[in-house]
């Protein structure tokens, strides 16, 4: 297990080797096969699973079974819509939160 400031996991290294190459390509192009990634990591398949599993939770691969993996199209603009709403209500819910105490604080007899 690796401690604060100890090297990153091998799998974290294999995403973002691969989110730096990701950026130079296009949506729809083609990652290495995972053969191709085990001999340039040098690493066991589980790890390169793992590291592309971590693409695919972000979002920005997509798996097509046999075929491979793909730099996905990227969220689109609704998908940033929805998670902006998503974020104020946090906002929202948290200023809410903050309000009541302050105001169970300052009120006479805490209501």
């Amino acid at each position: 297990m690796t401690g604060t400031g100890g090297p990153k996991p091998k799998a974290v290294q294999v995403a973002d080797a691969l989110r730096a190459d990701i950026k130079k390509m296009k949506p729809g192009d083609r990652l290495p096969s995972q053969r191709e990634l085990t001999e340039r990591f040098g690493f066991a398949g589980q790890t390169i699973q793992n590291g592309l599993a971590l693409l695919r939770a972000e979002g920005l691969i997509v798996s097509a079974g046999n075929l491979g993996n793909f730099v996905s199209e990227g969220p689109t603009e609704k998908d940033d819509v929805r998670d902006d709403i998503k974020e104020i209500r946090s906002q929202i819910q948290a200023l809410t939160e903050r309000l009541e105490a302050l105001e169970s604080r300052s009120l006479p007899g805490g209501a």
